[in-house]
């Protein structure tokens, strides 16, 4: 039988743990009152201006049913605004407002530290393969369905 600390599930687990962890630190350390969730939120906006919740969802791989709570927290700290779509009047597209593009751009250093601290075990060879790895992984994966649970939110 496979010892625990050698499944990938696990390891995988304690990784995003370690992640989520990091992130708070670091973004409370900055001075900043954001999640992981809310962070890839707004940065998924930024690039794709006027995007629906469900594109949001899919684009940051966060579940479709409780995008709308990250989306709604994101409102009332006033980083994003909803708008009604000019093409289908029942759809809502997404902004980033004024304020929320000062906090992504002011955050940056703060999630490139997480980024390092992270994987600072590893070398920048190591960090690489990783981020390869990890990519292929997690492309590999996508078909398996979200169980509709989400930390770090």
């Amino acid at each position: 039988m496979m010892a625990l600390y050698e499944m990938p599930g696990h390891l995988i687990r304690r990784m995003n743990q370690i992640s989520v962890a990091t992130f708070l630190q670091e973004a409370q350390t900055a001075g900043f009152d954001l999640t992981p969730v809310q962070f890839a939120a707004i940065y998924a906006i930024a690039r794709n201006e006027g995007i629906d919740q469900a594109t949001l969802s899919s684009l940051i791989a966060y579940d479709r049913v409780t995008i709308g709570g990250v989306v709604d927290r994101l409102l009332t700290k006033g980083l994003i605004r909803r708008e009604v779509s000019e093409k289908d009047r029942r759809a809502r597209e997404l902004y980033l407002t004024e304020k929320g593009r000062d906090l992504l751009e002011a955050m940056m250093p703060a999630v490139q530290r997480v980024q390092e601290r992270m994987l600072e075990g590893l070398s920048a060879e190591e960090r690489a393969s990783l981020v390869v790895l990890l990519k292929k992984a997690t492309s590999g994966a996508s078909a398996v369905p979200s169980g509709g649970q989400n930390e770090g939110e």
